[in-house]
């Protein structure tokens, strides 16, 4: 008489334990990576829109024969042509709207300058 083995073929719990906390290690290390990218990534856009924004009074300044010393708005309908798309650009960390300098030699500014979105 033969006897039959009956062997199963699957994953043991130890095994799936295993696999489950590799790969909760691996989210550990790699969630503040993504964090910290997404961070740099709105400040570099943030920069990005300040250069804009200033580029765009200096060439209206300059068609306009602005001096240095004059002021401007932000809201102001003649920097509109100036700007990329025609549309006030907005921090994308925060969503809020840029604070224009006190002059045309001054730079545009963001409300979240403490965090390194400055000219």
């Amino acid at each position: 008489m033969k006897t039959q083995q009956s062997r199963k073929a699957g994953f043991t719990l130890v095994e799936i334990m295993i696999v489950v906390a590799i790969i909760g290690l691996l989210a550990a290390i790699a969630i503040p990576n993504f964090v910290k990218a997404r961070a740099t990534a709105q400040k570099n856009s943030c920069i990005a829109n300040l250069k804009q924004i200033d580029g765009a009074v200096q060439q209206w300044a300059l068609e306009q024969k602005k001096v240095a010393t004059d002021t401007y708005t932000m809201t102001d309908a003649t920097l509109l042509p100036y700007m990329k798309g025609s549309v006030m650009p907005t921090c994308p960390a925060t969503g809020s709207a840029y604070v224009a300098g006190s002059t045309v030699s001054g730079s545009p500014t963001c409300a979240q300058a403490s965090l390194g979105h400055t000219l």
